[in-house]
């Protein structure tokens, strides 16, 4: 029997279609074809760890193909760059490739010395590389850091966040997990790293102190494409058939960062789409946060020293600002413009050619119901400035609909962003998964079998249809896996 979708294409101007079945539990009972047995490093039965409170999930037989090998098909500018923008993009690449030291800016507390060591899988601008490079980057230039429990060779980089404080209070904030005190040169600054408790599994980071939150990088690629899709695309896609998402327990709203309003921002009143929980309005934003809170380097939009010791104030603030005294756009550029114009230049990732196999998992996404929250396609505005990696009206297929979503108990990290609460995440855009090495908001698994049963724990969203994907066949669901590790 195959897997027939029961509802039809969306109508509504700049929204993809999905055609997700409700009914799927009845028509998910054979296979299509016979998918074929495919090498995988990391494919295992999903731990039993991932679904507190749910028990084990069904067995299944479909195995994750892995990363993808071959060209990472990411990294690059936008298709048809003029030599301007490919300057700026250039620029701007430098910028994110280079190792800051104390001098300019690094700490006094930080997790990371480059932004290149966070996003750089499968290339420069994507997400937590399969080797942490944080094993040296603690000790560079004689540090004394004591490398985490949570920081591993074979793991990914992760910025961890205090639940809360001793007295009880929500923290919610990223601490920074080493100093600058030993490094040669941060003379005369003498700062303790904090106490990260009691150590879990250093490859998963469950099970240790659970005060602790973590986070990995996202891939930063096609960023300029979902900055430049309005909101009214956005809310549009969210009313779309919403009597029938709701069937399948599927919500969702924009992170409202104002209380009171779902879909304002506290500044100018307008949907906030990044980060894990959708909670920067935009790419500058967003390199002014990272630049300030993963290497403590402080900018013209956050302009104060996150940790204020005596002794590590080795600068004067802001220690990253407009070089007047440049000649060139690119010379007068602080980094974080460079670093929001590369985000915004970078060309979206290319998926691998089809095959029958991956066809076949493209509907068996729509009809088991993924893409009620990872639509498929989004519209850009009609109207783009030409320093964008965006057309107008162009079609970006980034399997998102940049929503917060109720991910359960499971996933839950216990921080609060704006509206989204300690059990919300903003629907993770799967274009370029294909080539990822970690899954989740904390990195726990390599695995996709196992990140789509952790979707699935008490209070989920995604109850439904991760149900729907293990009443699936083994071959209906080995094609869904073979057509996400093509993206």
């Amino acid at each position: 029997m195959k897997i027939v979708p029961i509802i039809g294409v969306c109508a509504v101007v700049g929204v993809a279609g999905y055609g997700f079945s409700i009914a799927a539990n009845a028509q998910l009972a054979a296979a299509d074809a016979t998918a074929s047995a495919l090498a995988n490093p990391y494919g295992r039965a999903p731990a039993a760890s991932l679904w507190p409170g749910y028990g084990n999930p069904p067995a299944s037989l479909a195995v994750d193909p892995g990363v993808r090998g071959g060209a990472a098909g990411a990294g690059g500018p936008v298709p048809g760059a003029n030599p301007l923008l490919t300057s700026i993009f250039n620029d701007g690449l430098d910028k994110f490739n280079e190792v800051e030291d104390v001098p300019e800016g690094l700490g006094p507390r930080f997790n990371a010395n480059s932004c290149a060591s966070c996003h750089s899988q499968p290339a420069i601008g994507g997400s937590s590389p399969p080797n942490n490079p944080q094993l040296q980057i603690g000790v560079a230039e004689g540090a004394r850091n004591v490398i985490p429990w949570f920081t591993t060779r074979n793991g990914p980089i992760r910025e961890v966040r205090f639940k809360r404080h001793p007295d009880g209070s929500p923290d919610g904030n990223v601490h920074a997990i080493f100093t600058i005190t030993g490094r040669r040169d941060a003379a005369g600054c003498n700062l303790a790293q904090f106490n990260f408790g009691t150590p879990g599994n250093p490859l998963t980071g469950l099970g240790g102190n659970p005060n602790l939150a973590f986070r990995i990088p996202t891939p930063l690629f096609g960023a300029g494409l979902i900055e430049s899709i309005p909101d009214s695309v956005i809310l549009a896609n969210m009313a779309a058939q919403s009597a029938q998402k709701s069937q399948i327990g599927i919500r969702g709203r924009p992170n409202s960062v104002l209380s009171g309003n779902i879909n304002l921002g506290p500044n100018d009143g307008t949907i906030t789409r990044f980060g894990w929980k959708a909670q920067n309005k935009s790419l500058l934003l967003f390199s002014g946060e990272a630049y300030n809170v993963e290497m403590g380097i402080t900018n013209e939009i956050f302009t104060d020293e996150r940790d204020q010791t005596p002794g590590c104030q080795l600068n004067a603030t802001p220690e990253n600002r407009t070089n007047y005294d440049g000649t060139t756009a690119t010379e007068v550029f602080p980094d974080i413009v460079a670093f929001s114009n590369f985000m915004r230049l970078l060309a979206a990732p290319q998926p691998a050619p089809d095959t029958p196999s991956i066809v076949r998992g493209r509907a068996n996404f729509s009809t088991i119901g993924c893409a009620a929250c990872h639509t498929p396609t989004l519209t850009t505005a009609a109207l783009i400035s030409d320093i964008s990696a965006a057309k107008p009206n162009q079609k970006v297929n980034l399997f998102s609909d940049l929503l917060v979503h109720n991910m359960g108990t499971g996933l839950a990290d216990g921080i609060t962003q704006g509206a989204a609460g300690p059990d919300e995440f903003r629907t993770a855009p799967l274009w370029g998964l294909g080539k990822r090495v970690f899954f989740l908001h904390d990195g726990r698994t390599r695995n996709l079998v196992e990140a789509i049963s952790a979707h699935r724990s008490p209070g989920s969203e995604a109850n439904q249809v991760v149900d729907n994907y293990f009443r699936a066949s083994t071959a209906q669901q080995q094609d869904l896996l073979n057509f996400l590790r093509a993206l």
